[in-house]
């Protein structure tokens, strides 16, 4: 069985290289020749650990992964076709943009030859899928094809993982032809008892973004929890772990920072609102999550501003970690990224380093510094930020940033550090909800 994947961006890829590794021959297909000639050396677009190497190997040692800007001939052999194009958020409203997946819908119905699988990964909103069908059957017979939603759950920086292990795989089909072609792609995952949930494909569509949205409500939710806990006394991190073992509420997704960003959360939160509104269904939590985490980063900016009375002319201040979250390079959203303009532009100047996304960084913020290391943001700095949970930033030397600071005063939005042991240092120490 042949599988083709348009689109070579975050889950094409991965999802891609996952496939072959499974024994699957597989064609990513992109129309950037610049981005496939990359990728064809070894050169990822983006970094995710692990990512390098699967891609070494694939290109270097098996002939199960190839790499195509040409979609019309790599349908012809191809049993089941994914479509992994973004759908980024529009411009001027909050719906999601499907013109890429619809574009993709477009020259697939040109060029179908063989019966052929049609997979919707992409996060779309629900409808989309069945919109797919009526591209494609405006120039294929139905006999040609069948359309399938199966939605990603990967996660950056642990994407390989995830595909390779996944807690569920939702399948959503119209007809068992269909389901069992899918089910014999994920095959090698019967082996260690993955669920494989069939549904309809209108419920596919909605899991995706109903499961973003949940998780993104419960982030907004321990943050805003957060800001009374530092106005009555008490400790969000107390709080949320005891929340955490009530296995009706667990503990993922409960630990109080800046806010989410990255490249699901935010978009996939508003195009579910978006959907629901087109059926006159109002998501006033949802709307309240969209509200809460849009002005979560901006509040934490202000709460910095106000510990120098809102005056950051000629205050050094270093940010440690720029990516949304760690083992990624993604920028997109990053709250880190929010709260480095919010300072520099109220005056203050900026020194940062992150272990992978400086080079994204600097399309958006040219005009701050950009350091070697953790220790060299910390020179001359009267103000740290911990603002990404790098593994490298969990064990910083405060005796050392003690020395090269001055004055310090520390920010740590992941609460990764115990506020005890750096007050007893002598340095002053800002966590989140303490």
């Amino acid at each position: 069985m042949k599988i083709a994947m348009v689109g070579t961006g975050y889950v094409g890829l991965v999802s891609g290289l996952c496939f072959a590794e499974f024994g699957f021959e597989t064609l990513c297909v992109d129309k950037d020749q610049s981005r496939i000639n990359s990728i064809a050396k070894g050169v990822c677009p983006f970094f995710e650990p692990g990512l390098d190497d699967l891609l070494v190997k694939h290109l270097n040692s098996t002939k199960r992964f190839s790499l195509s800007n040409n979609l019309s001939e790599s349908l012809k052999e191809a049993s089941v076709v994914f479509i992994t194009v973004g759908t980024p958020t529009k411009r001027l409203e909050n719906e999601a943009d499907l013109n890429d997946v619809y574009a993709v819908a477009e020259k697939i119905s040109e060029n179908i030859v063989n019966y052929c699988v049609v997979v919707t990964k992409s996060t779309v909103p629900v409808g989309t899928t069945r919109k797919i069908k009526e591209i494609i059957s405006q120039k294929s017979s139905s006999d040609k094809f069948d359309v399938v939603s199966n939605p990603e759950f990967l996660r950056e920086g642990s994407a390989i993982n995830d595909f390779m292990h996944p807690d569920r795989v939702v399948i959503g089909t119209e007809n068992k032809k269909s389901e069992d072609i899918m089910r014999q792609i994920y095959r090698p995952l019967y082996l260690q008892k993955t669920s494989i949930l069939s549904t309809t494909i209108e419920s596919a569509e909605v899991i995706k973004y109903a499961s973003n949205s949940f998780l993104a409500t419960k982030i907004s939710f321990i943050n805003e929890v957060a800001d009374l806990c530092e106005t009555v006394g008490a400790d969000v991190q107390d709080v949320s772990k005891a929340m955490g073992l009530d296995k009706r509420i667990g503990e993922k997704f409960l630990h109080a920072g800046p806010g989410f960003g990255g490249s699901c959360f935010p978009k996939d939160v508003k195009a579910f609102s978006a959907t629901a509104k087109k059926h006159n269904i109002e998501f006033s939590i949802i709307n309240a999550v969209n509200a809460s985490n849009e002005s979560r980063p901006r509040r934490i900016a202000s709460k910095i501003k106000n510990r120098f009375n809102n005056k950051l002319d000629g205050i050094s201040i270093g940010i440690l970690g720029l990516s949304f979250k760690p083992n990624t390079d993604d920028i997109r959203d990053s709250t880190s990224i929010i709260i480095a303009n919010e300072l520099n532009k109220s005056g203050g100047n900026i020194k940062c380093f992150d272990p992978h996304a400086m080079t994204n960084a600097k399309e958006i913020l040219p005009d701050i510094d950009y350091c070697k290391s953790a220790y060299d943001v910390c020179k001359g700095s009267r103000v740290l930020i911990i603002a990404t949970e790098w593994n490298e930033f969990r064990a910083l030397d405060l005796k050392k940033i003690k020395e090269l600071m001055k004055d310090p005063v520390i920010f740590d939005l992941r609460n990764i550090y115990n506020e005890t042991e750096v007050k007893d240092m002598g340095i002053e120490y800002h966590g989140v909800g303490k």
